[in-house]
């Protein structure tokens, strides 16, 4: 028997949102969470009881923010007055997601579903295109220089 949807949310959310983040970036990141557990919502009930439904979640993430980087690269943001400035939202970590964004995007997939989103190797290959093998490599690369250029990164914050 699954779980109620609102435990899945529950336990799954904060992945979710890192996956997201390190996908579109900080600024972007609520929508396409959103957007995931909405589409996940419709398609539970469908769901095969022994699904991973974390794999589930972060595909369903991946096609959500991809659609948020093209959603805004299409659209200009009216505002009212122009700032003098750009300004930047405050995030504890925001230093760490640019770093994660300056990555090559196959080491930030790597990362991102990988440490971020807890999925194996193989399902991130799945996802991504590729082999385990090459998706460990990227991973490894991307923390190797994650480490390099943000120097106070912790394991725990992957």
């Amino acid at each position: 028997m699954k779980e109620p949807f609102e435990r899945v949310v529950a336990r799954h959310g904060a992945t979710v949102l890192r996956v997201c983040r390190a996908v579109v970036g900080p600024v972007d990141a609520d929508d396409a969470w959103s957007e995931t557990f909405l589409a996940a919502l419709r398609a539970y009930p469908e769901l095969p009881s022994d699904a991973n439904v974390e794999a589930w979640l972060v595909t369903i993430a991946h096609r959500k923010a991809v659609d948020v980087v093209r959603r805004a690269s299409r659209h200009a943001l009216p505002v009212a007055q122009v700032p003098d400035r750009v300004v930047q939202p405050a995030d504890r970590h925001l230093d760490l997601w640019s770093a994660v964004a300056a990555l090559p995007p196959r080491q930030r997939e790597a990362v991102a579903y990988h440490h971020l989103g807890g999925l194996p190797y193989a399902d991130v290959a799945a996802l991504v295109g590729g082999t385990a093998a090459a998706v460990r490599r990227a991973a490894s690369d991307g923390v190797a220089t994650l480490r390099r250029t943000y120097p106070t990164i912790d394991q725990e914050e992957l």
